[in-house]
């Protein structure tokens, strides 16, 4: 009987085996490219030879792991690398699933760790001369500088009536994770248009790619545009209101009536030192002994308040306060009528779009290629893991397997560094949960109008510790008069995002823009030091040559 037993288990292992076997067969089967980069990526990655593209790629491990990846190793430079599919990739038939892994070892204040995956070569680009120009299908990834902060899904596609190349980006998409763990960013393309954004397996957007909410601009042009050979009349009056033109300034109106006066009835306090000045020598002030008068010129002790007037009401010479003028009126005008010229604002008449098509899905480009092609300020950014599958459980798979360990072990590292007793440690652990909080807050729906405001509140209070509990309170101003104008209703507030502009396929995906503004904030900060009030001759000791 025992015999039997075992002989029954041995073969419903066998057909588990079997079934477990064909299962990762099939799986295999969906899965279109993969790139672990535990091999170098030498001989099979192909570095891009212009020479704007100087950032030298590593192959390296993640920090803390076993693990091999792509390491961005240089600061403030430019990077550009490709890998060509075995066969281009469909995105009109099925699901497509597009994931990798990054992790930003040392943050990321300004720059992308986004992926690009590009169209075929027939498109007009070359591995060895690959560049911002290549022709892509999408772009997706994370992309952070000044008030960007957002997981970038950006799609090309060509208007089937104008023959342009149009960048449709995804509106209020997910914002990147703050800290410097291994991350996975997934998206997964439907047959029925449906697009869905997560991190780290967790759904952050949903979008389609028909909706005119979804993307900007819309894939489907509007059917009419205005006339842009439509002029507005000379004689069209756009004021709604104008200056009563029968009235007439009173006589009694001085206009040169300052708008502040001495305060006559106003006292010298009592006990006030009038002749007492309010800084003097620092008595405990001595010259230092290498002072040479004549090459650092006459040593003079620094200043320090007067003890005298501490406890005294003032010190100096006294004088009234100034109070508001009750005879001040300011420039007269005359009072606005209405205007009974008004003919209300122009608008150009609106004329049928000839760039207007219908369609019931997008007509993708397929994807050939994979590149990685960024500026960056920041150095350990490390890619791993890049994926295209065709089945959705595959990209679930590898995340459970090759991310989820690694973010695991990482998080259990950060959560113990920061259980060290430490004020200092504390405080700095509640501020980042904080500013953590803040990012989420950003991306509730309701308040996508403000986004932009918001992150760059958070931004600045990063920036400036000191300053977090006056953010606080300025988001917890712009969230109460959101949900006031979402509960009572009133002018809905203007959109802050920018609208991307419609670019043709010769357009680059605006890093270098991300660089000239880099190049320019460093310039202004440079201008401030040199503008700055002149100092008080030197009192300290001389420096050395």
């Amino acid at each position: 009987m025992a015999g039997i037993r075992s002989g029954v288990v041995s073969v419903l292992f066998v057909l588990f085996a079997c079934f477990f076997s064909i299962q990762q067969l099939s799986a295999s089967d969906d899965t279109v490219f993969y790139d672990s980069f535990d091999e170098s990526f030498e001989g099979r990655w192909t570095v891009s030879g212009k020479d704007e593209y100087q950032g030298v790629w590593k192959h390296s491990k993640s920090e803390g792991h076993e693990d091999f990846g792509l390491l961005v190793s240089e600061k403030a430079k430019k990077y550009a690398i490709v890998k060509e599919v075995d066969e281009p990739v469909s995105l009109k038939d099925g699901t497509v699933v597009l994931q990798f892994e990054t992790r930003l070892q040392n943050g990321l204040e300004c720059g992308g760790a986004y992926l690009k995956y590009l169209r075929p070569q027939e498109a007009g680009w070359e591995p060895k001369i690959f560049d911002n120009e290549s022709p892509y299908s999408v772009m997706f990834g994370p992309d952070k500088c000044g008030l960007t902060n957002k997981v970038h899904f950006i799609f090309k596609h060509k208007n089937p009536k104008s023959g342009e190349y149009v960048e449709h980006h995804l509106t209020t998409p997910p914002s990147v994770p703050t800290d410097k763990l291994s991350h996975v960013y997934t998206a997964i393309i439907k047959p029925d248009n449906e697009l869905i954004i997560l991190v780290d397996g967790e759904e952050k957007k949903k979008a389609n790619f028909l909706s005119t909410e979804d993307f900007m601009p819309p894939l489907i042009p509007t059917k009419t545009i205005p006339d842009p050979e439509d002029k507005k009349p000379e004689d069209w009056d756009e004021r709604a209101k104008i200056p009563d033109p029968n009235a007439v300034k009173p006589d009694d109106w001085d206009e040169d009536a300052p708008m502040e006066i001495e305060d006559e009835e106003a006292e010298k306090p009592e006990g006030w030192l009038d002749d007492e000045p309010e800084e003097v020598d620092d008595p405990e002030a001595t010259k230092p002994e290498d002072w040479d008068d004549e090459e650092d010129g006459e040593w003079e002790a620094p200043k320090i308040d007067n003890p005298k007037c501490v406890t005294a009401p003032g010190c100096g010479e006294w004088k009234r306060p100034m109070k508001r003028n009750p005879a001040y009126k300011g420039k007269w005008h005359a009072p606005l009528i209405d205007n009974p010229s008004y003919k209300g604002i122009w608008k150009p008449q609106e004329i049928p779009n000839p760039s207007y098509f219908e369609l019931e899905k997008p007509n993708f480009e397929p994807i050939a290629a994979i590149g990685i092609e960024i500026w960056t300020m920041q150095d350990g950014i490390l890619f791993d893991n890049i994926l295209i599958t065709k089945d959705e459980k595959v990209a679930h798979s590898y995340r459970e397997t090759q991310w989820k360990p690694k973010f695991e072990v990482e998080k259990e590292k950060e959560k113990a560094e920061e259980d060290v007793p430490s004020s200092e440690g504390l405080l700095a652990n509640v501020q980042k949960k904080t500013f953590e909080l803040l990012y989420k807050v950003a991306d509730v729906p309701f308040l996508a109008a403000y986004k932009s405001k918001i992150i760059d509140l958070i931004e600045k209070a990063e920036e400036q510790p000191n300053i977090t509990l006056g953010v606080i309170g300025s988001i917890a101003v712009i969230i109460l008069t959101a949900l006031f104008m979402f509960l009572f209703g009133g002018k809905k507030p203007a959109k802050v995002e920018e609208k991307p502009t419609v670019a043709t396929e010769a357009s680059g995906s605006g890093v270098e823009k991300k660089e000239e503004e880099s190049e320019k904030e460093g310039s202004s900060g440079e201008n401030e030091k040199e503008t700055g009030a002149a100092p008080r001759r030197r009192t300290g000791p001389r420096r050395e040559n």
